[in-house]
């Protein structure tokens, strides 16, 4: 008895600890990348465009533990601010169309432990709420935000800043067109740890990001920043950083009119290694490392510090170009606000601008889009489609089928669907 008792236990711990190192999702990066989203929980599908109620995107993430999909893909205007709780994953990437975006106004995690968001745009606005971010965070833990596009923020387009939010990652997004007067990328500010991987910061006047605490911040485009500032390196504060500045790439544009780091002071320890800028807006990606004098009045280290994990690093030139085809809620395809931003991006300095409305772009801004439906079927409603049931020897009357893990061990059958649209980049909507 004793022994049985022993062996059930070991196994219940193996497991606990197998399950706390499965990715969020495979390419998951960084100090977020163990987040579990709403896996096991309830699906939860958004049907229409509306603000509120049954089927809308508010509803949605109104209750904890929950996986978010989406049989309409268009812009949902929202009057209020939207609280995500935890336990959610939202998969932006089962919307037809060009996707959803959520405008008008700010969305929060804050208190949203263990959230996987993927291939959403948050939109804010100049008539949303005075001194708010487009998307922010103030506590929690163990989040991952992949492939979505923030923009149009009043106060930050997106900040991680508060009660000491941890383990934290931005990869593969937009963060760009902060509005003026204010006109910020973001405020990554906590001592948990947040990853910056392989984004792009456009058009923003400053803070891109401003950092304070403990910081990834690896293979990153930043273009077009102000006179506000690039990245900047803690401003006066008086609190210890530890931040790794690895394989990025600053681009100067046409509001482009100081160098890339700025306020740096003893309080900050660095690591830094293989950063461009390219400053000379010749239509060319011809950019010079950055000298160590460049990063200012810092504390140097020799070494990343041994918390901040590993990620998979481009050279500053490749990720360029993986950035340009890829960054963004760029599945099941971009919007025109992002097409704008990477052809503002691509003419290295030639285009792009710093804005106080958004009906300042030159593009259509798709507050009037129709919704446009999915044709895919879930008979049982456990998240996957029939046809993708059929194809895996899975069985479409049967709702277990998207909790099970019969296909792979680390995920479940609903996270392998999830996972395998954006690896194949197969749309089933069409």
């Amino acid at each position: 008895m004793k022994s049985s008792l022993l062996l059930t236990t070991l196994g219940f711990l193996s497991s606990l600890f197998i399950n706390a190192q499965t990715l969020a999702f495979p390419g998951a990066e960084g100090f977020g990348r163990f987040a579990e989203g709403g896996r096991n929980g309830e699906v939860y599908y958004v049907t229409n465009l509306n603000d509120t109620g049954a089927g809308s995107f508010r509803d949605a993430v109104s209750q904890p533990n929950r996986t978010i999909l989406f049989k309409v893909g268009g812009v949902i205007h929202i009057k209020e601010r939207i609280a995500v709780k935890p336990n959610i994953t939202i998969a932006g990437q089962t919307a037809p169309g060009e996707g959803v975006t959520i405008y008008g106004n700010s969305v929060s995690f804050t208190g949203a432990d263990n959230t996987i968001c993927r291939y959403i745009r948050f939109r804010m606005g100049k008539n949303g709420t005075h001194g708010k971010d487009a998307a922010a965070l103030a506590e929690g833990k163990n989040m991952i935000f992949d492939h979505i596009s923030v923009s149009w923020g009043l106060d930050e387009n997106f900040s991680i800043s508060g009660k000491d939010p941890q383990n934290i990652t931005i990869q593969n997004s937009i963060i760009g067109q902060g509005l003026l007067p204010h006109s910020c990328g973001g405020l990554i500010q906590t001592k948990g740890g947040v990853t910056i991987f392989r984004n792009l910061y456009i058009d923003n006047h400053t803070r891109n990001p401003k950092v304070k605490g403990l910081n990834q911040f690896v293979n990153n485009v930043i273009y077009n920043w102000g006179k506000g500032g690039g990245y900047i390196l803690g401003g006066e504060s008086e609190g210890h950083t530890d931040a790794m500045i690895c394989n990025n790439y600053f681009i100067a544009g046409p509001s482009t009119g100081v160098p890339p780091f700025s306020r740096g002071n003893e309080n900050f320890h660095l690591f830094a290694r293989n950063n461009f800028f390219d400053k000379n807006r010749n239509d060319k990606l011809d950019g010079a490392l950055v000298a160590d004098s460049a990063y200012g009045k810092v504390s140097w280290e020799i070494q990343p510090l041994s918390t901040i994990p590993s990620v998979t690093m481009y050279q500053p030139e490749e990720n360029y170009n993986w950035i340009a085809d890829n960054a963004g809620a760029s599945f099941p395809q971009r919007d025109n606000i992002d097409r704008m931003l990477i052809e503002q991006l691509l003419s290295l300095g030639k285009e792009g601008k710093t804005i106080a409305n958004e009906t300042e772009n030159p593009v259509q801004v798709l507050v009037n889009a129709s919704p446009v439906f999915s044709k895919i079927k879930d008979s049982d409603g456990d998240g996957i489609p029939d046809i993708w049931e059929k194809t895996h020897k899975l069985n479409p009357k049967d709702s277990k089928d998207g909790k099970s893990h019969s296909l792979q061990n680390d995920y479940s059958n609903l996270e392998v669907y999830l996972n395998e649209l954006v690896a194949t980049k197969v749309n089933l909507q069409k």
